[in-house]
């Protein structure tokens, strides 16, 4: 068993155990039936916990490619962050979460978990800033603060903001395809709408990105393409 599903089980420890083992089921249709049972009268906190140890494997994966792709910087010195133990803290956060809030949908859920992995990740960014103003007003210094490459850049920054601000149906296409990894008729699925509609919002996604970030590029365009790309 991997450190990170080790770190994830010790959070879950203590409460009756509800997994049953269903290797060749689908990570969707998983999360779906607990969903149900969230929805359906069951005792909420043993549901929560086997939901989001059943969905580690998944959340695992986001949590690695959305650190990767977006926040680099945070996996060097002084933080050293890995993706497990990203995780651990969106974990955390899912847990106080869904205590107040009750997805229908896988949808739902993904996309709640995405929210939460990315505040976590704008929190440490946030955080790893302030650090080196807060150790030179303690020095009494106030010389400029070092250009640490652990320190999320202006062009990162810019970039998340600009994921922000896309429409809502863009915004979760882009996640799905870019962030997530999950193919066009994967999202499709997820979404319940065509392959067709979900190629068409990833690429207004794409558009919309190019637009507001155009000051930026070339560094955002997809080398080899034509510019209506951008790397997430």
């Amino acid at each position: 068993m991997d450190s990170a599903k080790v770190k994830i089980r010790s959070q879950l420890e203590g409460l009756p155990s509800r997994c049953i083992k269903v290797a060749d089921e689908h990570t969707t249709a998983i999360v779906q039936r607990y969903l149900d049972d969230l929805g359906g009268g069951s005792p909420a906190e043993p549901v929560i916990r086997t939901l989001l140890d059943r969905a580690t494997g998944r959340l695992q994966a986001l949590c690695t490619r959305l650190l990767f792709r977006s926040y680099p910087r945070l996996m060097h010195p002084p933080l050293n962050l890995q993706a497990d133990e990203l995780l651990g803290g969106v974990v955390e956060r899912l847990l106080k979460s869904l205590r107040k809030i009750r997805p229908q949908t896988v949808r739902q859920f993904f996309a709640l978990a995405n929210q939460h992995i990315r505040w976590e990740l704008n929190d440490l960014a946030r955080r790893l800033d302030e650090a080196p103003r807060t150790a030179q007003l303690t020095d009494g210094a106030l010389s400029p603060p070092d250009s640490s490459d652990s320190v999320l850049s202006a062009t990162g920054r810019r970039m998340l903001e600009a994921i922000e601000k896309l429409p809502e149906e863009e915004k979760e296409v882009f996640g799905l395809v870019r962030i997530q990894g999950l193919t066009q008729a994967e999202s499709a699925t997820i979404l319940g709408v065509s392959t067709k509609t979900v190629q068409r919002r990833l690429n207004r996604s794409l558009l919309l990105l190019a637009d507001e970030l155009r000051d930026l590029q070339p560094d955002l365009v997809q080398p080899g393409e034509s510019g209506d790309e951008v790397r997430a």
